[in-house]
């Protein structure tokens, strides 16, 4: 039994969402706290604002991850706990936010004054010129695809199950609604901008700047990131893809099949809830699944965990764990046990169908040994290696 937690993206606030979970004992003290940490009155917003203040990027954005958040300390009181039930957690574009601090990869505080910027930096950029969104539902794939490619357009988000969404300028997005792919419909989407696209540049840029003077810790479950539906570990990949995701597309798909691939029967997707539910339910048969929206939910969340909880991932808090990005064959670099490793060496490959990836160290250490054999298929997430931060001997990688 494996449990996942999703996180979901901007588009899923609605006005009023917030309001039911005010009653939880703690719930408002959490949220007032973050409204201070993000400098916005993030309870009025959930409770009070209307659709079109919502739509703000630098609203939605910080108000998605204090309320995922929150929400998981009402389902987790001791996040300790959280982390020794879920195996995996994934969040769709600012989502992954949320995500990063529940693995324990940022703290709460880090994440709220992030999100705080990459709203207003998104919003920024996108106000340099007219853009947008549009889902495209239906269709023959390979079809919407070209479609999208010719009139300039980028797939910003391949959420799967026939869903992919066009972003660029309000001139490309009329144009291709007024000549759609065959049997596919174009909707657009009430969104500030091309996000996911090159026109998040600026925005990326400086996030990036922020970034260095931020410190992380590995993730104590696995994360997938959306960006390539990777299993990620250390946490400065962790940040540095949160970075750049900004103004990359949205591999959800991809994250879906990687969820399939570590065997999840159980998600639970965080308020406020419903679209990336949605999605798996097309995509993921056989997985039960629940969106929680309103506290009266939190008994059978508990149930979900109960029954689906128990993590499989539990790395040895002695050691730092090097773990698969992806599904494939394991070959090893020249590096031995009792090696000195530095940051950013390469300690595995792991080769798929079409290409290899690296696995590298997170930081300076000395190399442990191998969990594994030359030649061995791995899953995504599977601990591979081990190597120590502080030498030999070992020392807390936490």
């Amino acid at each position: 039994m494996v449990l996942a937690v999703l996180c979901p993206g901007q588009g899923s606030q609605k006005p009023g969402f917030l309001s039911p979970w005010l009653e939880l004992p703690g719930f408002s003290e959490r949220m007032a706290w973050f409204s201070t940490v993000a400098s916005m009155d993030l309870v009025g917003h959930g409770t009070t604002s209307d659709a079109d203040t919502l739509r703000d990027t630098a609203v939605a954005q910080p108000l998605i991850v204090a309320a995922g958040l929150c929400s998981l300390l009402s389902l987790f009181p001791r996040p300790a706990d959280g982390f020794r039930k879920v195996s995996v957690g994934a969040g769709h574009s600012v989502g992954e936010i949320t995500a990063a601090a529940a693995t324990g990869v940022i703290t709460a505080e880090q994440a709220l004054v992030f999100v705080r910027e990459r709203g207003r930096e998104m919003a920024a950029a996108g106000a340099l010129t007219p853009t947008g969104m549009s889902a495209v539902l239906g269709g023959d794939p390979a079809e919407v695809l070209d479609a999208i490619t010719r009139h300039g357009l980028t797939a910003a988000n391949m959420n799967g199950v026939g869903q992919v969404v066009a972003a660029g300028t309000l001139d490309q997005l009329a144009a291709f609604a007024a000549d759609p792919p065959a049997k596919a419909r174009v909707i657009p989407l009430q969104v500030a901008g091309a996000f996911h696209t090159h026109h998040m540049a600026p925005a990326t840029a400086q996030l990036a700047a922020y970034a260095t003077a931020m410190t992380t810790h590995e993730a104590h479950n696995r994360l997938v990131s959306n960006r390539d539906g990777h299993i990620v570990h250390a946490g400065r990949d962790v940040l540095n893809r949160l970075v750049t995701q900004v103004s990359a597309p949205v591999r959800w798909d991809l994250c879906m099949q990687t969820l399939l691939d570590l065997g999840v029967t159980g998600l639970i997707e965080v308020p406020p809830a419903g679209t990336l539910a949605g999605l798996a339910k097309r995509a993921m048969p056989g997985v039960e699944i629940l969106a929680l929206n309103t506290p009266d939910q939190l008994d059978e969340a508990r149930r979900m965990v109960a029954e689906h909880g128990g993590n499989d991932h539990a790395p040895d808090v002695d050691w730092t764990l090097g773990v698969a990005p992806t599904k494939g064959r394991v070959r090893f670099s020249a590096v031995q046990p009792g090696d000195q490793v530095s940051t950013g060496e390469v300690l595995a490959h792991v080769f798929g169908d079409r290409d290899s990836h690296a696995v590298t160290a997170a930081h300076p250490g000395v190399m442990g040994g191998w969990l594994v054999e030359e030649g061995d298929e791995v899953a995504p997430g599977q601990p591979l290696l081990r190597f120590s931060p502080e030498g030999p001997t070992g020392g807390r990688s936490r």
